[in-house]
């Protein structure tokens, strides 16, 4: 089965052609065909694809809005010039997955899309009010291009924290507050944590009920999950996904009595407040650089700069502050997993959050975490009692699965 994965923001459209199917999910036999971008949607767009393991191809395109967008790639797949010859026509595309950031509590795993299910979609808005249009908008166009016919799939980001207990998720805020508006912690990036967990187990041969871990997603978007019988009882993120950890815009946890102060000392109205909190804080706000940790690292190396190395110090601090509060909430774990863009590819960071966890057990070997950059290891020695692991993350990898087992009525194992 070709399932096409689709990834929408509001100018923006990633995707990836993945061919899977039960038996190939069973002996981790999937293929990625191709992946890419398109970016600036709505003008002169930028398409970057890869097929298969070939180098990256960069070009552009008139793309008005993310309808033109979809029909611009189906069209390039199916064509001669992309080379995929599993694919001539969109026809040979056999199902779509999307990623939807909020499933709020209605939506617990994965779901076909039908009419009812969309409208679940749209009743979340008011959570994801930046997310869930653009995926909507992008199912839609999906419906339109390929006819109604065609499975669509919802890999809700929410979906793998559903099982957070109420002392987990609740806010100490009047409870007739959740009970009208459903405020209370959803978490995201679940996809990601429940991804890295089922390979963690793969790779140390458990079972589901034997895995207990704490996942790091670290790259632009930070998040924390507590796993324990393989599943998650607490996460950093939390209504949306500006609470928790520092992270290269948004400023993580703050004090709430910040938002007021700072609107009435710079004039700002609370939603402006909220937007700072979002799009200038993190590490871009405290180094007044960038949000980018190649070029922090990068110039912290070159020029030793102070504000540089104090959101370096700031953003690897909160890391190491929950795994030890996770810790204590788990009642001990067998293991730290970093993923993501910096936790996948950054030595030093990871050195500096696990600097000082030794007394819960965990002994780096800096010769094994100096060389894991973007593949799967363990790096700590092996007398360690609390392992610290890297795994690559494939999100897109778990939507395609996800798709085929959704339409296939099938379990989600993961």
């Amino acid at each position: 089965m070709n399932v096409l994965v689709l990834n929408s923001g509001s100018s923006s459209l990633k995707f990836q052609l993945i061919a899977t199917d039960l038996e190939r999910i069973r002996l981790n036999a999937d293929q990625r065909l191709c992946r890419g971008v398109v970016e600036r949607i709505g003008g002169e767009a930028i398409v970057t694809v890869q097929i298969r393991t070939q180098p990256r191809s960069v070009f552009t395109a008139p793309l008005s809005d993310l309808s033109s967008a979809l029909e611009y790639i189906v069209r390039w797949i199916a064509s001669e010039q992309s080379g995929i010859s599993e694919v001539q026509s969109a026809s040979d595309i056999h199902a779509v997955g999307h990623r939807v950031v909020h499933g709020g509590e209605t939506f617990t795993e994965s779901a076909v899309i039908t009419d009812e299910v969309l409208k679940g979609i749209e009743d979340c808005i008011d959570l994801a009010p930046l997310h869930n249009p653009n995926n909507i908008k992008c199912i839609l166009a999906a419906r339109k291009l390929f006819g109604p016919k065609l499975p669509q799939v919802a890999v809700f980001d929410t979906a793998f924290h559903h099982s957070l207990p109420e002392q987990a998720y609740l806010y100490a805020v009047p409870y007739h507050l959740y009970r009208r508006h459903h405020i209370r912690r959803y978490g995201f990036h679940g996809t990601s944590h429940r991804f890295v967990a089922y390979r963690y187990r793969v790779l140390n041969h458990l079972t589901r009920e034997q895995t207990h871990v704490i996942t790091l997603h670290l790259g632009n978007g930070c998040s924390a999950a507590a796993i324990r019988n393989g599943n998650p009882v607490d996460t950093s993120m939390g209504m949306t996904p500006l609470e928790g950890l520092v992270m290269g815009t948004r400023s993580g946890d703050v004090d709430p009595a910040v938002v007021n102060l700072i609107a009435t000392k710079e004039g700002l109205s609370t939603h402006e407040v909220e937007s700072l909190l979002n799009t200038q804080s993190g590490l871009l706000g405290i180094s007044g650089l960038t949000n980018d940790m190649r070029v922090l690292q990068q110039e912290l190396k070159e020029h030793d700069d102070r504000r540089v190395r104090l959101a370096i110090e700031v953003f690897c601090y909160r890391a190491k502050k929950y795994i030890g509060a996770y810790l204590a909430c788990m009642g001990g774990a067998d293991g730290v997993v970093f993923t993501g863009g910096i936790g996948e590819n950054s030595p030093d960071v990871r050195a500096r959050i696990c600097e000082g966890l030794e007394w819960f057990g965990l002994k780096l070997d800096k010769s094994k975490n100096d060389q894991t950059v973007g593949k799967e290891e363990r790096i700590t020695t092996e007398d360690s009692r609390l392992h610290a692991f890297v795994i690559p993350t494939d999100e897109e990898l778990l939507i395609a699965r996800d798709t085929v087992r959704c339409i296939l009525g099938e379990p989600h194992p993961s």
